[in-house]
């Protein structure tokens, strides 16, 4: 197995027009979730620094993850060698990372419906600064799912959601770092400004 996750993202201004058209399709909701995401990192940052992420998650169950960029790169799409496992406590897994060196760096937050269409995956995301559509897949089914749900090839998005608050930290000149729903409730920044940024570039983090 080459555990390669490939995906692009699309900002969305209706999702409820884009469930309609993701279940138009055929595809089968496995319903809502609100995940708690964390992202750690050690004192010399060596994760960034090499583009990986290890992440620890918590929805109706706990999963630890670690990405990094594939051997042969590919600026189409989101392309990462993805290495996940579930765990039964993600108290226990903070604990045993940061025994380890490793500390958390980032929060992150986001409420997430999945749905399955034969081989693809994809996910409507509630981010606390909007709401996307995240498409799982092969290559080809991934541009094929985007034409038929009438998303633009040209306004896809090949950053991860946190190198996008990244972007939006930087252009809006935002105080915070955890992208929580609670540090968003009184932000002020624009999303329009930043999407000539977002769509089809690449940012920092995986």
């Amino acid at each position: 197995m080459n555990h390669l996750e490939i995906e692009v993202k699309f900002y969305l201004s209706d999702m409820n027009f884009t469930r309609n058209c993701i279940i138009g399709l055929g595809a089968e909701s496995k319903g809502r979730v609100f995940e708690t995401n964390i992202r750690f990192e050690d004192t010399d940052k060596n994760l960034a620094r090499n583009k990986s992420l290890l992440r620890l998650r918590k929805d109706t169950r706990t999963t630890l993850t670690f990405k990094s960029e594939p051997l042969i790169k590919d600026d189409q799409y989101k392309v990462l060698r993805e290495l996940e496992v579930e765990i039964s406590s993600f108290s226990i897994m903070k604990l045993i990372l940061e025994s380890l060196g490793f500390y958390e760096e980032q929060r992150y937050e986001k409420h997430r419906e999945t749905f399955v269409l034969k081989d693809a995956i994809l996910c409507l995301d509630a981010m606390p600064y909007g709401h996307f559509l995240e498409i799982e897949g092969s290559k080809r089914q991934i541009k094929k799912l985007a034409s038929q749900i009438g998303l633009p090839w040209d306004k896809r998005i090949v950053l991860n959601y946190l190198a996008i608050f990244d972007i939006i930290k930087q252009q809006s000149d935002l105080p915070f770092s955890d992208v929580t729903f609670d540090n968003f409730k009184d932000a002020n920044f624009s999303m329009n400004q930043c999407l000539p940024i977002i769509e089809v570039g690449r940012g920092e983090f995986i």
